[in-house]
């Protein structure tokens, strides 16, 4: 369910993520720029790593993760936002963003892939390509957020899932350039 503050509060978040990364800013600011108390805060977030989850969640729920029009949009999405992401992928603590994308998709991909064979339990080596292939997609999101964010986004994608390893790419797709 949206909420208004949950949202001003990420508003303000990645407007202070503009100016510094995320381990350098203290819940205590981002308090102060929402104009808001701690416990307002920690009812709505775990802490300053979960507002960043949210961040790419909100981002990220609407992006259809098997069509390359819909996940180009998702990656402009970060192109628009680059200096927030580019932030939050510096990070490499415990909680980094990188590493809630791989939860993230990794389980929407797997959801997809058990419904399309209608199961309930993916083969062992199956979800090791699912494994395997996001994370190596986020790891080269990453790449190109900090390093590459000139090339198209729906290049990107477009390498990215003809990179998928092709069992996972015959049961996902009935022509890769759809």
């Amino acid at each position: 369910m949206p909420s208004i503050t949950k949202d001003w509060i990420a508003a303000k978040a990645q407007e202070l993520m503009k100016t510094k990364p995320i381990k350098k800013i203290r819940v205590t600011e981002i308090c102060r720029l929402s104009g808001i108390e701690r416990p307002t805060f920690y009812y709505h977030f775990i802490d300053k790593y979960d507002l960043v989850a949210y961040i790419f969640y909100k981002d990220a729920y609407e992006t259809d993760i098997v069509s390359v029009e819909s996940a180009a949009k998702g990656m402009d999405k970060i192109k628009e936002n680059i200096v927030f992401y580019q932030r939050a992928y510096e990070d490499d603590s415990e909680s980094a963003l990188w590493k809630y994308m791989h939860r993230y998709f990794f389980r929407r991909y797997v959801d997809i892939l058990k419904q399309k064979l209608k199961t309930d339990h993916l083969d062992p080596q199956l979800e090791y390509s699912v494994k395997f292939y996001t994370m190596g997609a986020v790891g080269m999101t990453r790449d190109w957020a900090l390093n590459d964010n000139f090339t198209s986004s729906r290049v990107i994608v477009q390498m990215m899932f003809l990179s998928m390893p092709e069992e996972m790419r015959k049961i996902l797709f009935d022509d890769i350039g759809r």
